[in-house]
């Protein structure tokens, strides 16, 4: 049994916010890092948020931590909004048991059974004077997962913190930030599955038609590691351009310069950023975009793509930017819900001084977990059927390369 509840203030109107809750797809943008993905099954109730009754309807969710060694959970559940006083609206979700082989196409094509019942959970929305919105947020499940949970992720899982409101809300501050400050189409989702290799590696393939994405078969290859560092840390060593060369395999260890940086939200560290090797100097040469965002004590995420200056020319220039194809790879660091680490005994301007001092010794108290994420191209046509093994092999020694490399700017080279 998880129970959780926490409270923050962000800035949207209840009404807007709900019709994000409302819509699933919306949902799912809201929530990137919380739900893979969610599809409303029946309206049952279709009057609008403004009469007098709210918005009844039964819905599918699949929520996810960003680890190839944690499954996620699934939900069939009703969802219901009422306004129940002037500005005050309610959501309120509660699993419902619904007999999978009524979908034409069902969400969960192995008809794995559910291990996880959502208890009466939700949210009460109030606005406030200013354009903003109060929202308290209440998580209540039942799960049946935790004895399966990756010894890695147990801490983070069975203390609560992976689904807990306090996530919730922090994910919706920060999303909702964003939103104000960018507008842009909703991102294309895909379902990876994949297999784990003796490595620890997960490599899974798919077909890619979706706009904004290179067309053809793709590669992705995504891996896990604790270090014994804290997820604050790791993000400012991610982040900062004088130490990318240790780690980045895609700068051939060769310094970087931030060309452009626009931030967004309160906290400096959401922002989305263009990186260029320092050597490179004609128009035609290839550049990083990157977006990182952080989330305290639920964590953070920095995704990064190659792209060509043209590319970048012409988004900064207002043309549409919907077809240029970006393939992205990146990073998500969370904490590991253990009691955090002492700070290093020395502390440098130096950012990857003062972080290399963290991995020497075995003893496992708090530290973060990492996840680090390549996608490749295989074959730029969608009907390929064979499947280029040396491109495999190429994406997973990107993943194993890339966590050496990080482990040893960090001295961690010691930790499994």
């Amino acid at each position: 049994m998880e129970s959780s509840k926490d409270s923050g203030v962000v800035p949207m109107s209840a009404v807007h916010l709900l019709d994000m809750f409302l819509d699933s797809n919306k949902w799912v943008d809201l929530f990137p890092t919380i739900v893979t993905k969610a599809r409303t099954i029946e309206v049952v109730d279709t009057r609008m948020l403004g009469d007098q009754a709210g918005s009844l309807q039964l819905m599918y969710e699949q929520m996810h931590i960003l680890s190839p060694l944690v499954a996620p959970r699934e939900f069939y559940f009703l969802r219901y909004c009422r306004e129940v006083e002037a500005s005050v609206w309610v959501m309120v979700d509660v699993s419902y048991e619904y007999d999978c082989s009524k979908l034409s196409k069902d969400p969960d094509p192995h008809g794995s059974p559910l291990r996880s019942w959502r208890l009466p959970s939700g949210c009460m929305l109030q606005d406030k004077p200013n354009g903003c919105c109060e929202v308290t947020w209440v998580e209540h499940v039942e799960v049946d997962d935790k004895s399966q949970t990756h010894r890695l992720y147990r801490d983070l899982v069975c203390g609560g913190l992976a689904y807990g409101a306090h996530r919730w809300i922090t994910t919706l501050h920060r999303m909702s930030e964003r939103l104000a400050y960018l507008v842009g189409a909703s991102l294309p989702r895909h379902e990876l599955g994949g297999e784990l290799n003796n490595s620890g590696i997960r490599v899974s393939v798919r077909q890619n038609n979706e706009i904004g994405q290179p067309s053809g078969m793709i590669v992705s290859a995504a891996s896990s590691l604790w270090l014994p560092l804290s997820s604050e840390t790791l993000f400012n060593f991610f982040t900062d351009e004088k130490t990318r060369h240790q780690w980045d395999v895609l700068s051939n260890g060769n310094p970087v310069n931030e060309i452009a940086h626009v931030s967004y939200g309160t906290h400096p560290g959401n922002c989305i950023s263009i990186i260029q090797q320092s050597f490179a100097s004609n128009d035609n040469s290839m550049l990083m975009l990157q977006e990182s965002c952080i989330e305290p004590m639920a964590g953070s995420v920095i995704v990064y793509a190659p792209i060509d200056f043209p590319a970048i020319k012409s988004a900064i220039s207002g043309d549409d930017s919907t077809n240029i194809p970006i393939l992205p790879s990146g990073l998500i660091i969370s904490d590991d819900g253990r009691p955090p680490p002492p700070p290093p005994p020395h502390h440098h301007d130096d950012k990857a001084a003062s972080t290399s001092t963290g991995g020497g010794g075995n003893k496992r108290s708090g530290g973060s977990l990492l996840t680090v994420v390549f996608q490749i191209l295989v074959a730029n046509h969608l009907h390929s059927k064979q499947l280029n093994m040396e491109s495999v092999a190429i994406v997973n020694t990107l993943v194993s390369s890339t966590v050496q490399k990080i482990k040893v700017a960090l001295d961690c080279s010691n930790v499994d």
